[in-house]
């Protein structure tokens, strides 16, 4: 989905996001689900997420599991 297609979304830009590329943003949508998006391509994809799934990505950040990725 095109991230302009949210037009009652109200995004929020992560904290660690800088002005070098890596620029995150979510929004809370009215069914429940998120949706992420690069910041810097506000015009382009949304990816759309459940609660649940949201839940699970963030516990998961949480407790190191997806540490690797970045280590």
């Amino acid at each position: 989905m095109r991230a302009t297609e949210l037009t009652s979304a109200t995004w929020t830009k992560s904290s660690h996001s800088n002005p070098t590329g890596n620029c995150v943003e979510l929004a809370a949508l009215p069914d429940g689900g998120v949706a992420v998006r690069n910041s810097r391509d506000p015009q382009g994809p949304a990816l759309i997420y459940t609660r649940d799934e949201i839940t699970a990505f963030v516990a998961g950040a949480r407790d190191g599991d997806f540490d690797f990725l970045i280590g």
